[in-house]
């Protein structure tokens, strides 16, 4: 099998099982966590069968932001990709990070960061940072868990 390579602007197909499908797209590589992908997934369903014009996608509503591996998810067979659409949308993206353990019910130990910016330490989350997405690089399978319910499948600290 040959290598599967992505690179910024791939779109992403996730059959939900349900005749629906969800698309997410590749936006940046965040050399503060890993030099990992950065991925926007959109809001709304689409029926499986019928073509989707890419354009209309990657201009729809966003869902989520997160870091993860899309090669990885290719070679799962958990995604497939789609196209490569250049319009990007905004990377100005607010990460979050606990510097507790996963099971402490709620941290007052957060650093949070934007893609490819130093992170800064802020304790507890307060203002905007209350918005920030996850920071940690999510495995494949809990980005489609997150697609298919709302929410991770993994124990994570709250902030409130």
């Amino acid at each position: 099998m040959a290598r599967k390579n992505t690179k910024i602007g791939d779109v992403f197909v996730v059959k939900l099982g349900n005749d629906k499908k969800k698309y997410f797209q590749l936006i940046a590589f965040d050399l503060t966590q890993l030099n990992s992908d950065v991925i926007r997934v959109f809001k709304e369903e689409y029926p499986l069968e019928g073509d989707i014009d890419l354009i209309e996608i990657v201009n729809s509503e966003i869902d989520f932001y997160a870091h993860c591996v899309t090669k990885l998810g290719l070679k799962m067979s958990l995604w497939e990709k789609v196209g490569n659409i250049r319009e990007l949308g905004n990377i100005n993206i607010l990460f979050r990070s606990s510097g507790d353990h996963p099971k402490i019910d709620v941290s007052n130990n957060w650093w949070v960061w934007k893609v490819n910016e130093p992170q800064q330490y802020v304790g507890k989350l307060d203002g905007k940072n209350l918005y920030a997405e996850i920071g940690s690089v999510i495995p494949p399978d809990s980005i489609i868990y997150r697609i298919k319910t709302g929410k991770y499948d993994f124990v994570y600290p709250d902030f409130e």
